[in-house]
């Protein structure tokens, strides 16, 4: 089907479930990838990919066409990944305080394995503004594009890029 994604939002928020089927077809390798980058680690990336999913219809409605789909869906990941985050937050303050984070090594390549794991675990100590920055550049995405995203120019994504290498950097230099 060649409609385009903003034309197959509408359809679907107006009920068309064929065209939400193509849409989420379309768009869920590279909303998973995001996922994984915002929270770290795969199975975290599949719940929170499978409740965006299950909100979608409903989020839909709120679609208005002012943007690309893509970008309106990255945003609706991004708002997703930092309340998943608060409240996992909140649980391990009230049960357990700080618990240790593990990650998940699925690379055939060990070297190559251990560089994505120490880079998952880097960014994960990072502020959230920088993490979800990052993990929009990671998807390929131009700083305009991150920016429209995120709601902040495409300066301040540069400006933000600059300080996740700066922190990389630090941590790197700190464990030799």
């Amino acid at each position: 089907m060649n409609t385009g994604d903003t034309e197959l939002a509408m359809a679907a928020a107006g009920g068309d479930a064929k065209a939400f089927a193509i849409l989420l077809e379309r768009s869920y390798d590279r909303l998973f990838g995001l996922c994984f980058r915002l929270m770290g680690s795969r199975a975290e990336a599949e719940d929170l990919c499978q409740d965006i999913c299950a909100a979608l219809p409903t989020k839909l409605a709120r679609f208005e066409g002012g943007s690309q789909f893509s970008t309106w869906l990255y945003r609706v990941a991004v708002n997703a990944a930092h309340d998943r985050r608060r409240r996992a937050v909140t649980r391990a303050k009230a049960s357990q305080g700080w618990g240790d984070w593990e990650v998940n090594r699925t690379e055939v390549n060990k070297e190559q394995a251990d560089a994505q794991d120490w880079l998952m675990q880097a960014i994960g100590t990072l502020p959230d503004d920088l993490r979800d920055t990052v993990a929009l550049v990671m998807d390929e995405m131009n700083h305009r594009e991150a920016g429209a995203v995120l709601g902040v120019s495409e300066g301040t994504v540069s400006w933000r890029m600059s300080e996740v290498k700066k922190h990389l950097k630090a941590i790197k230099e700190s464990e030799q």
